[in-house]
């Protein structure tokens, strides 16, 4: 019997150094793109996959993510005082129930790998999804609900995964694939940051995981692999075999709000989606697209 998904593990004690200084006195995951948080988004993405418990893996300095899901009474009060309906019901959405958010700390950064294997109590027996919010996918049918379907189907471990260019494989995990159907790719292997001459395929796996309870017996080995941190690629690559495996073309598209100009990206594709915003925020593409059109 196949165990239904209800849990993710949501690794967020990254210092988000390549947004400094923005990221010296908050979290990367509270960066908004329009008006919520990327965290958020993550855990909305979640909860329409029928996902209920989080687990988020923390550092210093990351309490804000922990109470950007809490109950804000004084300002709830003063919203209700001014009549701001409107702002009262998007606070609630960003509320989670009591008990559903755990954090454990990540005392040292020792790589995925080991921040999965530090929610090790949290993910007891259940299979569990894993969900870096510097992903952040815009599709119609939530990209974690997609991978829960796939994993529904299957019983075992599913990774999203897109194409690459061939030279940029030295950036990501990669592939070795079996029997592709155009949906469900099988996986044969993983190999993490394989040079370009070398790597199996173009299928990269992005921050969406679906995985097996199994997976912390190779986890707990702490093994270091590449970058002198412990892998997730190669805790995986060992239950490969011993579980069906899969990777799923997902529907949507991913921007890496990692990265400066794929967060200014993704500000702008999910500005588009809101209607009451779209109208203008084309028009200022289109003044600023002239503008610089314009020989100086």
């Amino acid at each position: 019997m196949i165990k239904p998904l209800r849990k993710a593990v949501l690794p967020v004690a990254g210092l988000g150094t390549r947004f400094l200084p923005a990221t010296k006195a908050i979290a990367k995951e509270m960066l908004p793109v329009v008006d919520k948080p990327l965290i958020q988004y993550s855990i909305e993405e979640a909860r329409a996959a029928g996902i209920d418990q989080f687990c988020l893996i923390t550092g210093r300095g990351k309490t804000a993510i922990v109470e950007h899901f809490d109950v804000a009474y004084e300002l709830e009060a003063i919203l209700r005082q001014r009549d701001k309906k409107a702002e009262l019901a998007a606070l609630r959405d960003s509320q989670l129930p009591p008990g559903s958010i755990v954090t454990v700390r990540q005392q040292e950064p020792m790589g995925l790998g080991h921040a999965v294997w530090c929610a090790r109590a949290f993910i007891a027996d259940e299979p569990f999804a894993v969900m870096l919010p510097d992903d952040l996918v815009l599709s119609d049918t939530p990209c974690m609900k997609q991978l829960a379907d796939a994993h529904a189907e299957t019983g075992g471990c599913v990774v999203a995964v897109t194409e690459v260019p061939r030279e940029q494989t030295n950036r990501y995990g990669i592939l070795d694939i079996g029997a592709d159907d155009g949906r469900l790719v099988e996986v044969r292997g993983l190999v993490e940051k394989p040079k370009p001459e070398v790597a199996p395929s173009n299928l990269s796996i992005i921050g969406r995981y679906v995985l097996l309870p199994e997976l912390m017996e190779p986890l707990a080995r702490l093994e270091r692999g590449a970058g002198n941190e412990v892998q997730l690629t190669d805790a995986m690559a060992r239950l490969i075999g011993r579980v069906p495996f899969h990777g799923l073309r997902y529907e949507g598209r991913r921007f890496d709000c990692g990265d400066r100009l794929g967060f200014l990206e993704a500000q702008i594709a999910f500005g588009l989606r809101r209607p009451e915003l779209a109208p203008a925020l084309r028009g200022f593409l289109k003044s600023y697209l002239a503008e610089s059109a314009v020989p100086a």
